[in-house]
């Protein structure tokens, strides 16, 4: 068998058309995909940091009211400040 021979070509240029054209497919359905995944992930960490930041939160108001509270018994029994 010769190459030179048109249908030849013809098999050679549609079986390269069709590997190209299913690795441009797997590539777009992958970048979907991890674009996704990323937006979850995304999400999952900003509600995650949200309730760290809330925790945080309560915990400083907690450390405020224990200052408090020291500040005035400092002040009741040794009458400083």
């Amino acid at each position: 068998m010769r190459l030179n021979d048109p249908q030849v070509w013809t098999l050679i240029g549609v079986f390269a058309a069709v590997m190209l054209g299913g690795m441009t497919l797997m590539t777009m359905q992958l970048s979907h995909v991890i674009r996704a995944e990323t937006g979850r992930i995304d999400g999952t960490l900003s509600a995650r940091i949200d309730g760290v930041d809330a925790r945080l939160g309560r915990i400083e108001s907690k450390v405020d009211d224990l200052d408090k509270e020291l500040t005035n018994l400092a002040v009741r029994f040794w009458r400083s400040q």
